[in-house]
C-alpha cells in the first residue's frame, strides 16, 4: 500500500500540532509543511507574555516532529483539488492525498503609516519591537493591545495606548471591570487615551489622533485583530464564511481538504452558533485532531477552547463567549481582584471569565454544557 502524502499549508502552532497528530497514527506517511515565515514552528503566546519577563527567546521553538519536510519562506498560491496539488509562490507544485489549510490570519491594518507600524503577530515583530526606542504608542485596547502595553511598560518603556472604546478590553469585559482595568493601567504609568483614534503618523514618527493630540513615538505597535486568510480556500471553491467552514471532523466542503486553527469556522454545540477562535488552546487542540482525522481516525470536534492573559500582576482564564454585549453576572471574592464573571444569552451561561481564579477551566466548561436556565450563579465557581 502506497504511503499517504500529507500536505500542510502553514507552519504555526496549528500546523505543528497537526503534524504531531498525523505521526501519532501514521509513522510512515510523508508530511510536507509550507510556511510563509522564514522560521520553523514556534509558540506565539510568549511573544506578548513570557519573553518580556525574562524567558529566553529560544524557548519559543516547538519540538521537531519526525520526518517532516519544512519548506520555509513559501506561500501557497493555488490549490488544484482535481489533481490534488498545491502550487507555491516559487512555481513549485506539491502533491497531496490529504491537505490541511492552517493559514491563520493577517493583521488588520491602518490606512496610513505603512511599514512604520508594527502589526504585532510574529517572532520578527517581537524582535523589531525589542529594538524599538523608549517611547511606544500602542494602537488598540483589546486582547493583544492590552498584553503588549503591559509588557512594554514592564520593560521600562513609556507607553501610551489609544483606542476608540471607553475602556481597555471594553468589548470583552463588563463596563465596571473595563473601567477598573483602565484605571489600573494608568496607576502602572501607562497613558490611556480611551475614546480616541489615530488618524496619521507624522514624519517624526508621532501618532496624530482625531482629538488633535500628537503622541511622540519611537515605536508604534498595532493590535487590531486579524482577518482570516481564506483566499486560497475561496479560489479553490471551498465554503467560506469569515473563515473556512469545517464540519465536526474538521473537513472542508472537500473531504480531502481539512482546515484548523484561527482560519477554521465551526459550529459550537455548546454555544449554539458558528464561531472562529483565535487562541492557543484552539490552535493546538484542533490542529492535533485535524492531523488524526487526516490519518484516518474518526474524530468529532466538540472542544470548547479557552484562552488566558497576563496584565501586569492581574491574570485571567476564559472559556466560551466573552462578549460584553451579553448579560453579565459578577461573583467577586475581592472586587475586581479575584472572582468570576458569567456571560449569559437566553438564560444560559455562554462564557466564563475566571479573574485571578485558577484551576477552574474544566468546571467552567461543564457549566457551559448544562442546558440551563441559569438563575442563581453566586458560588457556582470555584468548586
Amino acid at each position: 500500500m502506497a504511503e499517504k502524502r500529507y500536505l500542510i499549508v502553514g507552519a504555526g502552532m496549528t500546523a505543528h500540532a497537526a503534524a504531531q497528530g498525523i505521526r501519532e497514527l501514521d509513522p510512515r506517511g510523508s508530511i510536507t509543511m509550507l510556511g510563509a515565515e522564514p522560521h520553523p514552528p514556534y509558540a506565539r503566546p510568549p511573544l506578548s507574555k513570557a519573553l518580556w519577563k525574562g524567558q529566553p527567546e529560544d524557548s519559543v521553538w516547538l519540538p521537531q516532529v519526525a520526518a517532516v519536510k519544512l519548506l520555509s519562506g513559501r506561500r501557497a498560491t493555488s490549490v488544484d483539488r482535481k489533481r490534488r496539488r498545491v502550487t507555491d509562490d516559487r512555481g513549485e507544485t506539491h502533491p497531496y492525498d490529504k491537505l490541511l489549510l492552517a493559514t491563520g490570519g493577517s493583521p488588520r491594518r491602518l490606512p496610513f503609516g505603512g511599514e512604520s507600524v508594527v502589526y504585532y503577530r510574529t517572532l520578527d515583530d517581537y524582535r523589531r519591537l525589542r529594538r524599538g526606542g523608549k517611547r511606544a504608542v500602542v494602537i488598540g485596547g483589546g486582547f493583544i493591545g492590552s498584553e503588549i502595553a503591559a509588557a512594554l511598560s514592564l520593560d521600562g518603556r513609556e507607553v501610551t495606548m489609544v483606542f476608540p472604546e471607553d475602556g481597555i478590553c471594553a468589548r470583552a469585559f463588563p463596563k465596571d471591570l473595563a473601567a477598573f482595568v483602565t484605571g489600573y493601567y494608568r496607576e502602572k504609568g501607562v497613558q490611556v487615551l480611551a475614546g480616541d483614534v489615530p488618524t496619521a503618523i507624522a514624519e517624526t514618527g508621532a501618532v496624530r489622533t482625531r482629538s488633535g493630540r500628537e503622541l511622540p513615538a519611537d515605536a508604534v505597535v498595532a493590535g487590531l485583530g486579524i482577518v482570516p486568510e481564506t483566499k486560497l480556500a475561496e479560489d479553490a471553491g471551498l465554503a467560506v464564511r469569515d473563515g473556512i467552514v469545517v464540519d465536526t471532523q474538521l473537513r472542508t466542503s472537500d473531504p480531502d481538504v481539512f482546515a484548523a486553527g484561527d482560519v477554521a469556522r465551526f459550529h459550537s454545540e455548546v454555544l449554539e452558533k458558528e464561531v472562529r477562535v483565535e487562541h492557543e488552546d484552539n490552535a493546538n487542540t484542533m490542529g492535533r485532531l485535524a492531523g488524526q482525522a487526516m490519518a484516518g481516525a474518526s474524530v468529532a470536534w466538540r472542544h470548547v477552547p479557552m484562552f488566558y492573559s497576563d496584565l501586569f500582576d492581574l491574570g485571567y482564564e476564559a472559556v466560551g463567549e466573552i462578549d460584553s454585549r451579553l448579560t453579565t453576572v459578577a461573583d467577586w471574592k475581592v472586587p475586581f481582584r479575584e472572582g468570576v464573571v458569567y456571560y449569559l444569552r437566553d438564560d444560559r451561561v455562554r462564557g466564563v471569565l475566571l479573574w485571578n481564579t485558577w484551576g477552574q477551566v474544566d468546571n467552567a466548561r461543564a457549566l457551559l454544557a448544562e442546558p440551563g436556565p441559569h438563575r442563581d450563579l453566586k458560588g457556582r465557581l470555584p468548586r
